[in-house]
């Protein structure tokens, strides 16, 4: 807890195609995932804002109506209530992603 060394951090399966580790706060969630290549999210939102940094590889990120390919050092900031969605071609990608924790009802 605390602190992470992304270059030995032990992934998991989360759902298949993707390997992830997530730490929890009380406000905010930490995850480090690995997308298989070619896999795809064709859109969703959620009420809280996501951001994050792409570690390896290549993926592209479509957030609204524009859409980008980002390489590794780049990044990416989605707002709340934002379509978004992402694509791999054919080599797997690793990103470290950071969120507002959803508010429980």
């Amino acid at each position: 807890m605390g602190f992470w060394n992304l270059s030995t951090l032990k992934l998991e399966n989360f759902r298949p195609g993707i390997m992830s580790k997530a730490e929890f706060g009380e406000n905010l969630i930490m995850v480090c995932m690995e997308i298989d290549a070619n896999h795809e999210d064709t859109g969703h939102k959620h009420a809280f804002d996501q951001c994050g940094i792409v570690l390896e590889g290549q993926i592209e990120m479509f957030i609204g109506g524009n859409s980008r390919l980002l390489n590794p050092n780049e990044t990416y900031f989605i707002p709340s209530g934002e379509q978004h969605g992402w694509k791999t071609a054919n080599t797997s990608v690793k990103l470290l992603d950071i969120s507002l924790k959803q508010p429980q009802k």
